[in-house]
């Protein structure tokens, strides 16, 4: 089983408390319908042997690190979102960093932007990936186009275990990322699959969505 998956890594992408929870500073509406979802994908690839890597949001305190359209969200005094070592920059509750996991931190979009992700996964062997977490049409798709930029192949998109604001903009998301190669099986069709789904077809579940 591992040595089908070892050119195989999960991205769990932005599953912390301040984009998944109701009081959430940046709260993705969708966010919380997949958590169940993201902890099966996580237990699926650790049964097979797959690199699970969390990639997540950690701040300066006071926002130098951050975007420039977002540095008003970080005035002195004030704790704003996924600040390091705060509470909102924490998984949440059913994701847990285990041994032999990664730990990748970015500070935009892209996990790929500014990090040594690719470094790192090419030292690994790593060349398909499998995408999981929030939200679509930002850190999602632009850490999804970079991959494929980056010739890695094939690149997979748990159709139900990412999510955005609304479905229709999970799924115009998801129709772009299908025009560029990108698989989005549901959760039970990976969980399903014995190999990678770089075919795989999404009109049923994109139009049934």
């Amino acid at each position: 089983m591992a040595d089908k998956w070892k050119h195989t890594a999960l991205l769990v992408i932005d599953m912390q408390k301040d984009f998944i929870h109701e009081d959430g500073q940046m709260r993705v509406n969708g966010g919380r319908a997949i958590v169940p979802n993201v902890i099966k994908a996580v237990e699926v690839a650790r049964h097979r042997g797959i690199l699970v890597i969390w990639v997540v949001r950690e701040h300066d305190p006071l926002g130098r690190d951050v975007e420039l359209f977002r540095r008003h969200l970080y005035p002195v005094g004030k704790v704003g979102p996924t600040v390091k070592g705060s509470v909102g920059a924490e998984l949440v509750d059913g994701l847990v960093i285990k041994e032999g996991d990664y730990k990748l931190v970015k500070t935009r979009f892209s996990a790929f932007f500014a990090t040594h992700l690719h470094s790192f996964l090419q030292g690994a062997g790593i060349h398909n990936l499998v995408i999981t977490g929030v939200q679509t049409p930002n850190c999602i798709r632009q850490t999804v186009f970079d991959a494929v930029a980056l010739d890695y192949q094939p690149v997979t998109v748990i159709f139900d275990a990412t999510a955005a604001a609304t479905p229709d903009i999970h799924v115009a998301n998801i129709v772009d990322m299908k025009n560029v190669g990108v698989a989005a099986p549901t959760l039970q069709e990976w969980c399903e699959s014995d190999a990678d789904l770089s075919g795989k077809k999404i009109e049923d579940h994109v139009h049934s969505a």
